[in-house]
């Protein structure tokens, strides 16, 4: 066995190939390819002199002895990662951390939240991919993602959530389409995002209570877009009161009287269970002291 020929890189990817289940994901995660995973795979078996992955045509599954190396390896890995940050800070952290957010989260709270972590670790880059909260929370169960903040409750054995606030929901229109709305005119288009947001149910429930019958319903899969629609006088939408507090403060949309008020959506920020390294723990920490703005009005 040529223990002196491991290199820390061999373990750090076995263990990111249990983490996300294939090589192609630990590929990704690593920023290297597939064919450099597999060569390291095969370097460290040899190595070691004992067979870790079990192939099965186009399958591959740990094997006993391969698991073992992780179970022992992971906590390992983990107080040495803790130990270099310890001497350094995490003012000397790199890599890389993917964030997935949605629109609401990332207008109400995401721009300083990362202003933050820049300051703190100005080494480690960060990608931002906005997206609904299905899509979301598929990426960072995939791996594709590390840290979601996404419109909840979620819940999944193989994530951890904390929540971060919720978000007021408002009708509103342009204030000439909020006008005949208010002389009758209920036959609107009306703007939602899409089925498999949390917003389209509230909607959905706000409309049965309602004495609005839509002329057409209408989906979009981005809220500014949407926004841009109504404000044009294209009919009247259910949007997240934090963006659209400056169009509301300036008159340019209005609030449709009559309408029942929607239920709140709740936010948390989620990551996997899995991922234990100090970097990705601390970012979660901080997102999880986060709150998402309240309503301008709130406790007036």
């Amino acid at each position: 066995m040529s223990i002196n020929r491991i290199a820390f890189y061999h373990l750090e990817t076995l263990l990111w190939i249990d983490r996300l289940g294939t090589f192609s994901a630990a590929a990704e995660r690593l920023n290297t390819t597939q064919p450099a995973v597999s060569a390291r795979m095969r370097e460290l078996e040899q190595r070691l002199g004992s067979a870790l992955f079990r192939r099965d045509g186009r399958t591959m599954s740990l094997t006993p002895a391969g698991r073992k190396l992780v179970r022992d390896c992971a906590p390992l890995l983990r107080d040495m990662e803790r130990a270099l940050l310890g001497s350094g800070g995490f003012a000397e952290a790199s890599g890389v951390v993917r964030i997935g957010a949605g629109e609401i989260a990332a207008a109400s709270c995401l721009p300083p939240f990362v202003a933050a972590l820049k300051e703190e670790m100005p080494g480690v880059g960060l990608e931002i991919e906005i997206d609904l909260t299905a899509n979301l929370i598929q990426q960072l169960l995939t791996g594709r993602t590390d840290m979601a903040f996404a419109a909840g409750p979620v819940a999944h054995p193989a994530l951890m959530s904390r929540p971060i606030g919720k978000v007021a929901l408002v009708w509103l229109a342009s204030p000439a389409v909020a006008a005949a709305f208010g002389a009758g005119d209920e036959a609107v288009p009306v703007w939602s995002l899409a089925s498999h947001s949390p917003i389209h149910g509230r909607m959905r429930d706000a409309i049965d209570a309602s004495r609005i019958a839509p002329r057409s319903l209408n989906l979009c899969n981005n809220a500014r877009m949407m926004i841009d629609i109504v404000l044009a006088g294209g009919g009247v939408g259910i949007f997240p009161e934090p963006m659209v507090r400056g169009e509301v403060a300036r008159g340019a949309l209005v609030e449709l009287a009559g309408m029942p008020p929607p239920a709140p959506v709740e936010f948390h920020v989620a990551m996997r269970v899995a991922d234990t390294e100090p970097v990705l723990v601390r970012i979660f920490e901080q997102a999880a002291r986060l709150r998402i703005a309240p309503p301008i009005d709130a406790g007036q």
